[in-house]
């Protein structure tokens, strides 16, 4: 151990984070604790180990070059794409005025992700070189606790309306004889519903402190993966009940209901052409939310194994947390538009119409320019030959009383 060096692996630091806020300022050059985060107590330490957490490290909040590059990338794709997205939904005409209604609405709740990694990203710049002087103070403030609200409340407003709008599909589908099929009015109660169910998973935590310690201020990114066996057993408790509980369970039901789907789809497309055309629609729709789920699916099951193998006390790499956090999760706010918009045939065919609309209008102008400009050259033309029959009267004028 290097000479003037603190080992402080083994000791438990409980009391740093409960009882009081003490900052350690101790005479030595090197540090040892047992997690990263020990080392915002220690801003005075030149040197303190473990390095970095995956996520961050002494000097900045993002530990590398590569995590700036995504976070900034995937946020600008994920805001542009849903507002995009919001946008031209607004403007078509939809036939499903209640569906285009709930992909708003997803639109929204995935553009509080881009949000959130603008500000990780800002944050980033605004600590670099000198994070760890500000560590402590930044877990623990307001805006990093904003931030974990926002990053909490996008996951699962968007995990709980692609529950319900695969079981919307579902009714449909499995029962297209039964017309159950929520109407404007409900579908906006169920969507409140959800923002309201989103809203209070986000904010318990702030409901009782000494349980659950400071849930969101764990990380530089303010995310609650509470992937080691932390002292807070309340927060890491409620991270287990989310993830695995409320996530988990609305990713086996989407599973679930997309496999009765599939099955009821091949037993009724080949009975009558009446059930076929009905469910025509439905089954294009279905298709497309397929491949929404199959992207939660690659963006959920990285965390379930993560948070799996915490109950089990395996290790996890500090680097897979962080892409977890900065790539997987968001990745799929960023995707969804593509998958449920830019795909579809309604979108292509009013693009389409669009661009020949413009085309048309682009033409039209063209000739209309061609024909002013004809115009005027006909115009100075004649301005020109009646000049010089002007020019020639008035000669002759000017001539004829010199004869």
């Amino acid at each position: 151990m290097p000479k003037k060096a603190a080992a402080l692996m083994g000791l438990q630091l409980w009391f740093l984070c409960h009882c009081c806020k003490v900052t350690l300022f101790f005479p030595f050059n090197f540090s040892y604790f047992k997690n990263f985060r020990y080392c915002s107590y220690a801003p005075h330490v030149r040197i303190c180990m473990p390095l970095t957490d995956g996520i961050s490290s002494f000097e900045d909040l993002l530990a590398n070059n590569i995590l700036r590059i995504c976070v900034w990338v995937i946020a600008f794709i994920t805001c542009f794409g849903n507002l995009f997205v919001i946008g031209t939904r607004s403007f078509i005409k939809s036939e499903n005025m209640t569906h285009a209604m709930s992909i708003k609405i997803l639109c929204c709740a995935d553009c509080l992700m881009g949000v959130y990694l603008f500000f990780i990203g800002f944050f980033d710049i605004k600590y670099r070189g000198q994070y760890q002087k500000y560590a402590l103070l930044w877990m623990e403030s307001f805006q990093c606790h904003l931030m974990g609200v926002l990053a909490m409340l996008s996951t699962e407003v968007s995990v709980l309306l692609l529950t319900y709008l695969t079981l919307e599909k579902f009714l449909v589908i499995v029962f297209p004889f039964s017309n159950i099929r929520p109407g404007k009015q409900q579908t906006s109660v169920i969507l409140i519903g959800i923002w309201i169910v989103g809203f209070v998973i986000a904010v318990i935590p702030f409901s009782n402190k000494d349980y659950f310690g400071n849930f969101y201020g764990k990380n530089g990114v303010c995310f609650p993966l509470y992937y080691d066996q932390t002292e807070d057993i309340g927060s890491e408790g409620y991270s287990l009940g989310i993830f695995l509980g409320v996530n988990l369970l609305a990713f086996l039901i989407i599973v679930f209901s997309y496999g009765i789907m599939f099955c009821s789809i091949k037993k009724t497309a080949l009975q009558t052409t009446k059930v076929r055309h009905r469910i025509g629609r439905e089954v294009a729709v279905a298709n497309r939310f397929f491949f929404i789920v199959f992207s939660d699916a690659i963006c959920w099951i990285p965390v379930f194994v993560i948070k799996i193998l915490s109950l089990f006390q395996v290790e996890i790499p500090d680097t897979i947390t962080s892409w977890v956090v900065i790539f997987f999760l968001p990745v799929n706010s960023a995707l969804n538009p593509i998958l449920y918009t830019f795909t579809t045939s309604v979108f292509k065919d009013k693009l389409k119409q669009l661009l020949h609309r413009h085309q048309r209008k682009s033409i039209f102008q063209m000739k209309k320019k061609s024909l002013s400009t004809s115009i005027v050259w006909a115009d100075d033309y004649s301005s020109v030959k009646l000049g010089v029959l002007n020019k020639i009267t008035f000669g002759d004028s000017m001539i004829k009383p010199m004869s």
